[in-house]
């Protein structure tokens, strides 16, 4: 009985061993797809300046002030630096103004930080599943290799070992990759996040964050003229003393 079920736990390992490959392999597609994307994300956002962030909210204050929300809409587009935040923005500038507003955009940053741990949850997949694939597919190969070495087939051996250190490769970049792409992103979408934060905190406030940034030109004071002072008026001749006798 005990030989029966070692037989089965060898025939799964063995019927493992492709899907293990095949699954490596999407991986190793999936890690460089991110990398695409990732690298794209870094040039929209080599642009990208707290000044204009804060000049494009100040004139979305103004524009929202004035009654002008695709206008403002527009303004955040400018410094929008993904899809997300760009939707995200548009948002805001619709609820700015109405009742409950604070609730709802409250609401909308907390989606946009749930959708970024999503974006987040692929690449930290890929951290964990990578090296978990390079590590079956180095230990599924080396039963048969043992077998080949037992019957004297070297080149059993040879191409059993040539498979378990490649996967092991493969597993290990794989991981390496998502875990640099997990850390890099999680630093970019929070930079993200902070944006939004000051947004939505310009456009709700009272007026002084816009201000604040454009503020209003005020003209400067005159200098007050010196005045010359006033002349002086001649005295009043005086009568001549006379001189009295006694």
């Amino acid at each position: 009985m005990t030989d029966g079920i070692y037989s089965i736990i060898f025939h799964v390992a063995e019927a493992l061993e492709l899907p293990v490959v095949i699954l490596a392999l999407l991986a190793l597609a999936a890690v460089l797809v991110e990398t695409g994307m990732f690298i794209v994300e870094l040039v929209k956002r080599r642009r990208r300046t707290f000044t204009a962030l804060a000049r494009s909210g100040a004139s979305a204050r103004e524009a929202v002030d004035a009654g002008r929300t695709t206008e403002a809409s527009a303004l955040l587009q400018t410094v929008a630096w993904s899809s997300a935040v760009g939707a995200a923005f548009s948002v805001i500038v619709k609820e700015v103004g109405k009742t409950g507003a604070d609730t709802r955009i409250a609401k909308e940053l907390a989606d946009f930080d749930f959708s970024r741990q999503g974006r987040l949850s692929r690449t930290r997949l890929l951290v964990r599943v990578g090296p978990a694939l390079g590590l079956m597919g180095t230990l599924i190969p080396l039963a048969p290799a043992l077998d080949g070495l037992a019957r004297g087939d070297v080149d059993a051996l040879t191409e059993n070992l040539r498979l378990a250190f490649s996967i092991t490769v493969l597993g290990i970049l794989i991981g390496v990759l998502a875990l640099g792409l997990s850390l890099v992103r999680e630093r970019l979408y929070g930079q993200d996040f902070s944006d939004l934060e000051y947004i939505a905190a310009v456009l709700t406030d009272d007026g002084t964050g816009a201000s604040a940034v454009n503020p209003v030109p005020t003209k400067p004071t005159p200098a007050a003229t010196l005045r010359d002072p006033a002349p002086l008026t001649p005295k009043a001749d005086l009568p001549p003393l006379t001189e009295t006798t006694s």
